[in-house]
C-alpha cells in the first residue's frame, strides 16, 4: 500500500485510561500501520462506533452510529460517518479520508496532528495556525452519538472568518450488510430549529440530527464507490454506496465550537455539555479505586466496560467487536476477567442469572437467538465453563461480605445440578458420562462442540470427537465445584481424576493427548500438540497432574506454542500447521485453529507457569516482564486500547480477526488483577 506524510512509530502514552497517538509529519511513514490501528465506542446496549485512527473506514463495520435496536441485537448502521470540510479564508481543507477505486480522497489525515482517547476517541487537525479538535461519544444506554468540534488559534495566527461545513452519510442497513444507490430510499428531511430527520427506510428508525449549525442545505446525493480493504483481504463484500441527505454550515468566528447529536432518540444541541459530562463522570468512576501508576489496569477496566451490555433487565457480554454477539462460551470465560476480576459482582450476577433459564437438557447454547430462530445448543464446554463462572460468583461475593439473595444462590446452583445431571445422563450431540472411566465423551459428525469450533459448510475443520483434554478438565472442575454442596459428586470426581491421569498421559512426548477415544476408537489417541493441555494445570481451580508432569505440560506448551501475543493453536511441525491467517471465509476458517495465535489462551498459561513455579514473587515479576508486557504493548497496535481475537503464528504476528475481542481482555485483566497481583 502506498506510503503518507505520516510517522510509522508515533508515541504512545497510557495514564488514567488514555492512550495518545501523535504524528510527526516530518517522518513517511506507512499508510497501512496507521490503518490497522482502530478505536471503539460502544453505549451499554450492543451499538457502537468505530473506526481507524486516520478516519478511513477499512471495514463495512466501522461507522459512528451501528444501534442495537433490540439491544443487544438488531444492530443496524444509521450513521456511516461525518464529511468535514474546514473553510478559511478562501481556503478549503477537507479533513475526511475515503478510499475509493484506486485511489484515497480526501486525504484529510495529512493535516491530522493526533489521535487520543481521553477516553474518549479525540482527532486534532492543525490548519494555517488553526487547531481543529473533534471528539466522539456513545451515550451510554441510547443510540446516541455526541460528535463536538473546538476551534483554537495557535499564537500568530491570522484572524478571519473559519467556517465548517458537515456533510452526514447515512447507511441504514444490517450491520454486517452493505449498502447501494436504490431508488426505494426516502429522500425527504424533517427540519425544525436546530433539528433535523431523516427517516430513509420504512420498519428502520428515524435519525434525529440536533446541530447548532448556522444553517441547512437540504439537497441530498449519493455518494459511491466506497471501497473497504478489510472486507476485500477477507474475500466479502468491500464496496458500498452511501447516501448523503443535507449539509450543516458552522460559523467558528464568532462561535469557536460546533456540535452534532444523532440518534434514535431526540436531543438537542445544548445537551451535549451533560451528556459528555455524565459519561465521563461515569468512566472516571470504573477507575477510581485503582491507583493512577498502575495505568495498565485502569486502561484494562475501561476497556472492559465496553463489553458490558444490556439484554432485557440484566446484563450480557458481547464476545467481540465489530461483529460478535452474546456467545456463551464467550461470556462465562471473560465475565472471569471483565466482572469477577475487577470486582463488579452485581453485573456479573444479571449475566449468569440470565443463563439459569436456558439450560435444556444439562446444556447452554452457544449464543442467544435475537430473530425469534431456535436457540444453537452446539457447545459441549459452555455449560461446564458457566458451572465455573457461577461458583466463583458464589463464592467472590461471600468474601466481599454481600452474599448473594437466597433465591438468586438457589438458582445458580439449580442450573449447576441440572447441567451436571444432564452430562451425566448423556443429552445431544452423544454428550454423556463414560461410566467406564468418569471422562465425559462428546461429538458426532458435522457438529463442531469445544471452542476449536470452525465449521466450513459441512466441512468441520477440528471436529475433535471422542475425549477433548480440557472438556475432561472442565468437567472434573465443575465436579469439584457441585461436590461442595451435595457429596454425590466426590467420588465421580476421584474416577475421572485418576482416568485423567493414566489415560492422557503421552509419555513419549512427555506432555498431554488432546483427544482419546478419538471417533469413538476406544484407547485411540490424538498426540497434536495444541494449548488446550495447559488446562490440565492452570486456568481452572483444580490441577490434575502431578508437579513433574505439570511441569512438563508447561514447558512443552511455552517452548512450542508460546507467542508474544499468546499461544498457537496447533504446534509448528504438526499435520496441518499454518504459519498465517489470511484468504476469504474458506480459507481463513481452515486454519483458525491450526497455528493461530490466541491471546486469550494467555490466562491459563501464565496461571499453569506460576503454579509450577510456586507462585513466587520472582516468578510473578518475570512472568509480567515475559509474558504481560508485550501483550500491554499491542493495546497500542490494532484494537486500541483492547486485545486482538487472534494472530499470525509466525512473526511478526499480526494481529487479525476482532481487534476488540472480549476473553481476550477479560483474561488479560484476570491475570492483571488476580494471578499476579
Amino acid at each position: 500500500m502506498a506510503t503518507c506524510a505520516l510517522a510509522g512509530s508515533p508515541g504512545v502514552a497510557f495514564a488514567h485510561a488514555r492512550l495518545m497517538l501523535r504524528f510527526d509529519h516530518a517522518v513517511c511513514g506507512d499508510l497501512e500501520q496507521a490503518l490497522r490501528r482502530e478505536w471503539l465506542e460502544t453505549n451499554g446496549i450492543g451499538g457502537f462506533a468505530s473506526s481507524t485512527i486516520i478516519g478511513l473506514d477499512t471495514r463495512r463495520y466501522h461507522g459512528l452510529l451501528t444501534a442495537a435496536l433490540h439491544p443487544p441485537g438488531d444492530r443496524y448502521l444509521l450513521l456511516a460517518k461525518l464529511e468535514e470540510t474546514l473553510v478559511i479564508g478562501d481556503h478549503r481543507y477537507e479533513l475526511s479520508a475515503n478510499q475509493y477505486p484506486g485511489t484515497i480522497h480526501p486525504t484529510g489525515f495529512t493535516l491530522q496532528r493526533e489521535f487520543r482517547l481521553d477516553p474518549f476517541p479525540v482527532f486534532a487537525y492543525a490548519v494555517d495556525g488553526c487547531v481543529l479538535e473533534k471528539s466522539v461519544l456513545l451515550v451510554h444506554g441510547e443510540n446516541t452519538v455526541v460528535v463536538t468540534y473546538a476551534l483554537r488559534r495557535e499564537p500568530g495566527a491570522p484572524d478571519g472568518a473559519v467556517q465548517l461545513e458537515i456533510r452526514p452519510l447515512i447507511a441504514f442497513r444490517d450491520f454486517h450488510a452493505t449498502t447501494h444507490e436504490n431508488d426505494a430510499i426516502a429522500r425527504a428531511v424533517e427540519l425544525e430549529p436546530g433539528v433535523v430527520g431523516i427517516t430513509p427506510y420504512r420498519d428502520l428508525p428515524t435519525l434525529h440530527v440536533a446541530h447548532d449549525a448556522r444553517h441547512v442545505d437540504t439537497g441530498g446525493d449519493w455518494y459511491r464507490s466506497f471501497e473497504y480493504a478489510a472486507e476485500r483481504a477477507r474475500g466479502l463484500d468491500f464496496r458500498e454506496d452511501l447516501y448523503q441527505p443535507f449539509t450543516l454550515h458552522f460559523d467558528l468566528g464568532t462561535r469557536a465550537r460546533a456540535t452534532v447529536v444523532a440518534g434514535t432518540e431526540r436531543h438537542a444541541a445544548y445537551d451535549a455539555d451533560a451528556l459528555v459530562a455524565a459519561e465521563t463522570a461515569r468512566r472516571v468512576a470504573l477507575i477510581a479505586e485503582v491507583p493512577r501508576t498502575d495505568t495498565l489496569r485502569r486502561t484494562l477496566i475501561a476497556s472492559a466496560d465496553q463489553y458490558l451490555a444490556r439484554r432485557g433487565d440484566g446484563k450480557t457480554v458481547i464476545a467481540g467487536y465489530p461483529w460478535f454477539g452474546d456467545w456463551g462460551r464467550d461470556t462465562f470465560i471473560a465475565m472471569r476477567g471483565l466482572c469477577l476480576a475487577t470486582g463488579r459482582l452485581d453485573v456479573a450476577r444479571q449475566i449468569l442469572l440470565a443463563w439459569t433459564g436456558v439450560v435444556s437438557e444439562g446444556m447452554l447454547p452457544n449464543r442467544f437467538a435475537d430473530h425469534g430462530e431456535a436457540p444453537e445448543y452446539n457447545s459441549v464446554d459452555a455449560a461446564l465453563w458457566f458451572v465455573v463462572a457461577a461458583r466463583e460468583l458464589i463464592d467472590a461475593a461471600v468474601a466481599a461480605g454481600e452474599p448473594l439473595p437466597a433465591g438468586e444462590t438457589a438458582a445458580l446452583w439449580d442450573a449447576i445440578e441440572a447441567i451436571l445431571e444432564g452430562y451425566r445422563r448423556g443429552t445431544r450431540h452423544r454428550i454423556a458420562l463414560d461410566a467406564s472411566d468418569g471422562l465425559l465423551f462428546a461429538g458426532e459428525p458435522g457438529v463442531q462442540l469445544t471452542w476449536m469450533d470452525a465449521k466450513v459448510g459441512d466441512w468441520v475443520v477440528t471436529p475433535r470427537i471422542g475425549k477433548p483434554v480440557e472438556v475432561q478438565a472442565l468437567w472434573l472442575a465443575a465436579l469439584d465445584a457441585a461436590r461442595v454442596r451435595d457429596d454425590r459428586w466426590s467420588a465421580l470426581l476421584e474416577k475421572g481424576r485418576a482416568s485423567f491421569r493414566e489415560r492422557f498421559w503421552n509419555a513419549s512426548a512427555r506432555c498431554l493427548y488432546d483427544v482419546i477415544d478419538p471417533d469413538g476408537r476406544s484407547g485411540a489417541a490424538d498426540p497434536s500438540f495444541r494449548p488446550n493441555q495447559i488446562f490440565a494445570v492452570g486456568g481452572l481451580p483444580i490441577v490434575l497432574l502431578d508437579a513433574e508432569r505439570a511441569r512438563a505440560v508447561v514447558d512443552g506448551v511455552e517452548s512450542r506454542l508460546w507467542t508474544p501475543l499468546g499461544l498457537r493453536s496447533l504446534a509448528p511441525g504438526e499435520p496441518g500447521y499454518a504459519p498465517t491467517y489470511r484468504g476469504g471465509p474458506r480459507e481463513r476458517d481452515a486454519v483458525y485453529h491450526q497455528g493461530t495465535v490466541w491471546p486469550w489462551l494467555i490466562g491459563p498459561f501464565v496461571e499453569a507457569w506460576l503454579q509450577v513455579r510456586g507462585g513466587t514473587d520472582d516468578a510473578k515479576r518475570i512472568a509480567r516482564e515475559r509474558f504481560v508486557a508485550p501483550l500491554a504493548a499491542h493495546l497500542a497496535d490494532a484494537g486500541l486500547a483492547h486485545v486482538s481475537e487472534i494472530a499470525d503464528a509466525e512473526p511478526p504476528h499480526t494481529p487479525g480477526g476482532c481487534p476488540f475481542q472480549a476473553w481476550s481482555v477479560g483474561e488479560l485483566l484476570r491475570l492483571v488483577c488476580r494471578i499476579l497481583d
